[in-house]
């Protein structure tokens, strides 16, 4: 059998605000998705997770965002592709101290919310996420097909495929905008035959029927939804249960 990431975003609480079980989710997943400070997550929030990550031998990735606390990055910015540049390399030079003093290290590079979605399409964020990640030495986690691993694949940076166990896709590969009825699935039994769908025969059903095919490399459960950290556990299971094995994409 095949041989998969889990990934969660965590680390996004900020201040005296918590958002998700992170502590619970370290537990389950092969690498997390630390929020950078941008969309979610404070320097205090960014230690503790890196710590208990290392200390679970779970992989850190920079997930790096829009400068938007106010909308938790899920709003489109027009920013200058400069600036954009110079963000993604402030927040994962962040994380990156926090990670060392953890005795471990920035494994991987993800963009959040919006972004990642204009990433697939927007030429010019797209060049100005891999220009910052390109100096870097670490992987780019994105969605197959996107503008942006392409781009780095061109300048020569490591890129994987992603899969949204939870999420509904449109028939191009896309996510379903999380305004749009259903674009979040939260039914167990649904989200863990799309894992095991997507682990072994690399394709989703999308909303319309449509069959995708998904080369992905790790699969993502998102930890801020309701019953986030069961959910996590049952498509844990259904992996461990089919022989897939469980490994950091990127250690």
């Amino acid at each position: 059998m095949a041989e998969v990431d889990l990934n969660s975003d965590l680390g996004e609480g900020f201040g005296v605000w918590a958002l998700g079980d992170d502590d619970a989710l370290l537990g389950i997943v092969t690498s997390a998705n630390v929020a950078c400070g941008f969309h979610a997550g404070d320097p205090s929030i960014m230690r503790r997770v890196c710590e208990r990550a290392a200390h679970a031998g779970v992989a850190i990735g920079a997930q790096v965002s829009y400068p938007d606390l106010a909308g938790f990055g899920r709003r489109f910015v027009d920013i200058d592709p400069g600036e954009l540049t110079d963000a993604i390399t402030y927040q994962v030079g962040a994380l990156s101290a926090f990670a060392h003093q953890a005795g471990s290290r920035v494994a991987y590079v993800k963009p959040h919310g919006a972004l990642y979605n204009a990433v697939v399409h927007h030429e010019a964020q797209a060049r100005a996420v891999v220009d910052a990640v390109a100096p870097l030495g670490v992987p780019l986690l994105g969605l197959p097909g996107s503008v942006v691993l392409q781009l780095a694949v061109e300048s020569g940076v490591a890129v994987a495929g992603e899969a949204f166990v939870d999420r509904a896709y449109e028939p191009d590969g896309r996510l379903v905008p999380r305004g749009v009825p259903g674009a979040v699935i939260h039914d167990v039994d649904a989200v863990c035959e799309r894992t095991l769908r997507l682990a072994t025969r690399h394709e989703v059903v999308a909303a319309d029927g449509t069959l995708v095919r998904v080369d992905a490399r790790s699969l993502c459960v998102h930890g801020d939804t309701p019953g986030a950290v069961s959910l996590a556990a049952a498509v844990r299971r259904t992996l461990e249960g089919a022989g897939v094995d469980l490994a950091p994409f990127a250690p």
